[in-house]
């Protein structure tokens, strides 16, 4: 067993080289330009919506009240009669990235700790850099992809968004896995 304090140069690390390694992917490759389109009239779907000043969140449209509303026929013809959305509206005002890159490297920090606490109870010092690396791996992979997958299967996001983001999650899992075989205490 090896103490999560001994773990913390790893932790950081690998969270530092995935986090550079997430700009490049999505500031320097095309990789992920094709995740959203862009809305048919969208000049004209803003200035329609925009009266309504709809608060920042997320929204689906039509929802029923209730789950005895969803089987009535009135609320059956309003999901025939389209369209069917599942919105996240965000805050007006310019995007400032200070915040989300600032969120984005504690999210990557946090899945690095949680497979440090994992490999941490399950292997000892001196582990092997394969043995590491498969199983830090494998529980950063869990914690960057899998979990995607559910936007795809219950809310129709593209599954070649979510192929993305698995891609990209399997890439920053084997960034972990190989930082934690590097630096396994011995």
């Amino acid at each position: 067993m090896v103490p999560l304090t001994s773990l913390w140069l790893p932790i950081l690390l690998s969270a530092v080289i995935v986090f550079v390694a997430s700009s490049i992917i999505h500031m320097m490759s095309p990789w992920h330009k094709t995740d959203y389109e862009r809305l048919p009239e969208e000049e004209k779907v803003r200035a329609a919506l925009r009266p309504f000043a709809i608060p920042p969140g997320d929204y689906m449209v039509p929802r029923p009240r209730t789950r005895d509303e969803m089987r009535t026929p009135e609320f059956m013809a309003r999901v025939n009669e389209g369209p069917n959305l599942v919105v996240t509206v965000l805050p007006n005002g310019p995007w400032t990235m200070g915040r989300n890159l600032g969120l984005w490297f504690a999210y990557l920090a946090v899945v690095a700790l949680f497979a440090a606490y994992m490999a941490g109870r399950a292997l000892p010092a001196g582990t092997h850099y394969l043995v590491v690396f498969r199983f830090v791996g494998t529980a950063a992979f869990l914690g960057f992809a899998i979990a995607l997958w559910q936007m795809s299967i219950w809310y129709r996001r593209a599954w070649s968004t979510t192929v993305k983001a698995t891609v990209d999650g399997l890439i920053y899992a084997a960034l972990v896995g190989g930082t934690f075989g590097w630096l396994w205490p011995k």
